[in-house]
């Protein structure tokens, strides 16, 4: 492909045959969501269940080592210390950061389809690993080790599912239901991410009273592999799906305007990565942990005692994901992660000054803690990825939202990481002062820096983008197959030869 260029002329964008001016390319950006086939709508439908499907695995692998964390200390108490469980605990999360960036870079350079296959497939062949872990000759420490490098396999697909899944879902979400897409999105995403922890203590508590408290490693090994039937029975339909027409339309795979990005939505990054860090720092380790903090507050406890209130407790957090729904079109998607946040503070306050008193009534400390966690639920937890699946124009979507969740599982794996400290040092209730700390710091970095795109069809944002790219003299080829289009300064050209997929 050769571009001649005018200096002097405006910015057009060459298509084949001819030449459109921005204004008008701009406008065509706006689709007609109304102007799809049976099967892209067939596929928009699929792809938002397949994601729900994704995600839900995602929540169970994610939940997966908090009654794991239980059997292992019962099993191995001189071998599973403290140090061991936390780096079992993190390797999902390390995993989790890298499949966020990495996939988040596939989802805009090679495509929604390819991103989330290679999700799938990682987290099939970590969950197995996970499954079949040994040690070498017996070895225990080998048993924890293989067991690290599985859950980190696992960790880099779950972590690629949230760019993947989440952009895919709100794209469809878009083109098919704009004006219910926040509440269609959560409900496809933080409703089966939180779902998950029940979900994971239920099938425990099923497998645990078929096996029994003598074969907790059978107990273990049911439960991890239950882990593997969830993405298989996903992989069939996301090999089938099509490309949203967002991203037929808007993807820019060559001669990423990165820069630009940053100069456009640097204000947006530190609100979106700043608020997920802050969330994820509090919600993570009280996850992976609250088995253990659970069965430390009840006296002589057995497990199944400790999963059953483990499993009252995921289901008390579990209502805020459908009040967050609710509100996020109501009160907009600011003031309800802002509202969300400021249960942290509330419930975190209360539990870390009163927690000797709160912990010797066990059922009171369950609801509170509860409660909390369905506050995060509600805000944080409903509109991170919502306000980061909206807030970025579709070439840049999935890169944008997989760093801002990869900086929020940083946070999270620094969570884990601090969580045995801060309660070896400072005390049990620090770990809820400090989870009040972070909500305060949430409402602040909500209020000034996440922007509130509640109503806004993303197709009006990547037009906003386009025009950006333009007047800051972006040269580049936007769109694939038939919507592919070429960005020049000048408006004299040859014919964009399809064949040979020159360009620029």
């Amino acid at each position: 492909m050769k571009v001649k260029q005018d200096q002097e002329s405006e910015v057009v964008i060459e298509t084949n045959p001819a030449a459109i001016p921005v204004e008008e390319k701009v406008n065509k950006l706006n689709l007609d969501n109304t102007a799809v086939s049976s099967k892209e709508r067939l596929s928009a439908y699929f792809t938002i269940a397949a994601a729900a499907f994704g995600l839900i695995s995602d929540g169970y692998q994610n939940n997966l080592m908090t009654m794991s964390n239980v059997i292992f200390k019962k099993l191995y108490p001189s071998t599973y210390t403290s140090e061991v469980s936390t780096r079992v605990s993190n390797a999902l999360l390390v995993g989790a950061v890298i499949g966020q960036v990495i996939v988040g870079l596939i989802c805009d350079r090679i495509g929604r389809k390819s991103a989330l296959v290679i999700t799938t497939l990682l987290i099939i062949i970590g969950a197995t690993i996970g499954t079949a872990a040994h040690g070498a000759n017996g070895s225990v420490q080998g048993l924890f080790w293989c067991l690290t490098i599985a859950r980190g396999i696992t960790g880099v697909g779950v972590g690629g599912e949230y760019p993947a899944s989440s952009t895919s879902a709100s794209e469809a979400a878009n083109e098919k239901m704009q004006s219910q897409r926040g509440p269609v999105f959560i409900m496809v995403t933080n409703f089966v991410l939180s779902f998950g922890g029940p979900l994971a203590v239920s099938i425990f508590l099923i497998v645990l009273s078929i096996a029994g408290e003598d074969h907790l490693p059978t107990v273990w090994r049911v439960c991890f592999g239950i882990g593997i039937i969830l993405p298989v029975t996903v992989f069939f339909f996301r090999l089938r799906m099509l490309s949203s027409k967002l991203y037929k339309k808007g993807a820019i795979k060559r001669r990423v305007p990165y820069w630009l990005t940053i100069r456009r939505y640097w204000k947006t990054l530190i609100g979106t990565c700043g608020a997920w860090f802050l969330y994820d720092f509090v919600t993570f380790p009280n996850g992976v942990f609250s088995g253990t903090i659970i069965s430390s507050v009840i006296k002589n406890g057995d497990i199944k005692s400790t999963a059953e209130w483990q499993l009252l407790l995921g289901t008390i957090a579990l209502p805020g994901v459908f009040v967050g729904a609710y509100l996020c079109n109501r009160l907009g998607r600011r003031y309800t992660m802002m509202l969300g946040f400021s249960g942290y503070l509330i419930f975190g306050l209360i539990i870390g000054l009163a927690y000797e008193k709160i912990t010797g009534i066990i059922p009171l400390f369950v609801v509170f803690y509860g409660l909390m966690q369905s506050f995060g639920n509600m805000g944080p937890g409903d509109m991170l990825g919502l306000v980061s699946a909206e807030s970025f124009a579709t070439p840049v979507r999935g890169t944008c939202y997989g760093l801002s969740a990869a900086i929020g599982k940083t946070g999270a794996a620094i969570g884990t990481q601090a969580f045995t400290p801060i309660q070896n040092n400072l005390g049990k209730k620090w770990t809820f002062i400090i989870a009040a700390i972070c909500g305060v710091s949430g409402i602040l970095v909500t209020y000034f820096f996440v922007p509130d795109m509640t109503g806004v069809d993303l197709a009006d944002e990547d037009a906003a983008f386009l025009k950006f790219l333009f007047d800051n003299g972006w040269e580049g080829e936007i769109g694939e197959d038939d919507g592919r289009a070429l960005v020049t300064n000048g408006n004299n050209y040859e014919e964009y030869n399809n064949e040979k997929g020159d360009s620029v």
